[in-house]
């Protein structure tokens, strides 16, 4: 185990010993390649510098009290890379050798998996992008694909606890017909000014309404909406929202605690009438949502009126993070061992 500040460990990037890569290259994906090095050898006219050929994904890797690491979901991340990259007009990678360069890469850095106890994690990143030289706006024919791996803190500070987000009217993160459900780098650069804005203003995000009406909640900065009323799970279904594997996992607890689960347009009348809400995602599984406002009509929607999270999002965060470190039992098949 390497001897780090576990306790205090930012949601950063720490360099760690190795990264696993994959060329595909006339026609057909290489082998397995394990590097030192932090650096990638790119030409200059690469389509990912120029036309956004980019696609990346984020899981987690944990250490239980048995000190055995589990990957959770990771299939769902495969998935969600391979239709992205459909998307986007790249190069799919395999499912096997998706699995192989997450397994190996943190197999070689598993000294790094923070130990039991602190609620930290390993952060998995694999990236996807156009390695080809191409001028015209076209495909690329050559693709690197990548996975790097850094020990990371919870994503926010102060834990699980309530934050303060905003409504935003003057931007959108993503067009309704657009890249809006495929993880790709463009959309969170569109969303940068206005988190940047959201933050000068001292809230914790942004939330976003449906780009063509605005009429409707999209999504919660970089993770997903939800609410809680009436003992049900609720979460907008929009063509530009990611799928959130974190949000698929808690509606399906939900429904474990009994709970109806609905995926549907989200009024944005209907913030009143919640009795809990909070974003969801890999890096902070659950953030609750203290309160909503809207600059534009001055409207305040509050919950977690005695400054705590809510009882669902409280029993749902305890649960899912309760799987992935082994406390609880599986009973899903999320969570796969590295051996």
């Amino acid at each position: 185990m390497k001897n780090l500040d576990w306790k205090n460990l930012p949601f950063s990037y720490i360099k760690t010993d190795y990264n696993v890569r994959y060329i595909y290259k006339n026609g057909s994906w290489g082998d397995l390649q394990v590097s030192d090095s932090e650096y990638l050898n790119m030409h200059m006219a690469a389509t990912c510098l120029h036309y956004g050929q980019e696609a990346f994904e984020g899981l987690k890797a944990f250490r239980g009290k048995d000190n055995k690491i589990r990957i959770f979901r990771w299939e769902d991340n495969a998935q969600r890379m391979h239709d992205t990259a459909l998307g986007i007009k790249m190069e799919p990678v395999p499912k096997r050798i998706f699995k192989e360069a997450i397994f190996t890469a943190v197999r070689l850095n598993k000294h790094y998996v923070p130990p039991y106890g602190f609620g930290a994690s390993l952060y998995i990143r694999p990236l996807l992008v156009g390695f080809g030289a191409e001028i015209g706006v076209k495909p690329s024919k050559e693709y690197l694909f990548m996975v790097f791996v850094t020990p990371v803190g919870p994503y926010f500070k102060e834990g699980f606890k309530p934050v303060d987000i905003m409504i935003c009217r003057n931007y959108d993160r993503a067009a309704p017909l657009g890249t809006g459900s495929f993880k790709v780098g463009g959309n969170y650069a569109a969303s940068l000014i206005s988190l940047e804005e959201a933050h000068k203003n001292g809230f914790s995000t942004t939330l976003y309404l449906d780009p063509k009406e605005k009429k409707y909640v999209d999504e919660a900065g970089p993770a997903n909406f939800f609410g809680i009323k009436n003992n049900c799970y609720i979460t907008p279904a929009s063509k530009s929202i990611l799928r959130s594997i974190t949000n698929l996992s808690l509606q399906e607890l939900s429904k474990d605690m009994g709970m109806k689960v609905e995926q549907r347009p989200v009024p944005l009348d209907e913030l009143p009438s919640f009795e809990e809400t909070g974003a969801c995602g890999t890096a902070a599984v659950i953030t609750p949502i203290r309160k909503i406002v809207d600059p534009e009509t001055n409207l305040i929607y509050n919950y977690c009126k005695d400054g705590k999270p809510g009882p669902v999002s409280t029993r749902l965060y305890h649960k899912l993070v309760s799987i992935q470190f082994g406390d609880e039992p599986d009973q899903h098949g999320w969570v796969e061992f590295v051996e």
